[in-house]
């Protein structure tokens, strides 16, 4: 898990986070931040044992603690924050030590994290995007009543 720690010392990283973390301080909805973004890795690794996707820890790690990186993104100008984070992660995972094919997978990941039509497939994107879903606790939320889920989409039980 040395990359892995590469990812979360990185300046560039830290930078990311900072500025999810300010962009949704006011958020009363769901937080794009490190306790996110663990809940969808251990979530993953879960379900990656469970079901046999055969994915490195490393790379689950890595796919999750990016996913969301360019969620501020996307409150300053409207782009898509699947799409920015994949633009943003490169630098970082090059940074880390992942090499060109490994950073192909997780950035391809990131950006189908939202695509509904993946969350069957045993690949990296298809575990990134239903580990994302699960980490919801719809259930235990204070606002989600004003939540803009949709009910199907919402957790409002333990699913795993």
């Amino acid at each position: 898990m040395e990359r892995i720690n590469r990812i979360l010392t990185c300046s560039t990283y830290q930078k990311y986070l900072n500025q999810n973390n300010l962009a949704e301080a006011g958020r009363r909805f769901c937080h794009h931040n490190m306790g996110h973004f663990l809940d969808v890795a251990r979530i993953a690794c879960i379900l990656n044992k469970e079901e046999d996707y055969g994915q490195s820890k490393e790379m689950i790690y890595a796919a999750a603690l990016l996913h969301d990186i360019g969620r501020w993104k996307q409150y300053e100008d409207g782009t898509p924050h699947e799409a920015a984070s994949a633009d943003l992660a490169p630098e970082i995972l090059s940074e880390s030590g992942f090499s060109a094919q490994e950073s192909d997978g997780i950035l391809e990941a990131i950006r189908n994290h939202r695509n509904a039509l993946i969350k069957e497939e045993k690949s990296l994107s298809g575990l990134l995007y239903r580990a994302d879903k699960l980490s919801r606790p719809c259930f235990a939320c204070e606002a989600e009543k004003e939540c803009d889920w949709k009910k199907g989409k919402k957790n409002l039980k333990l699913l795993i």
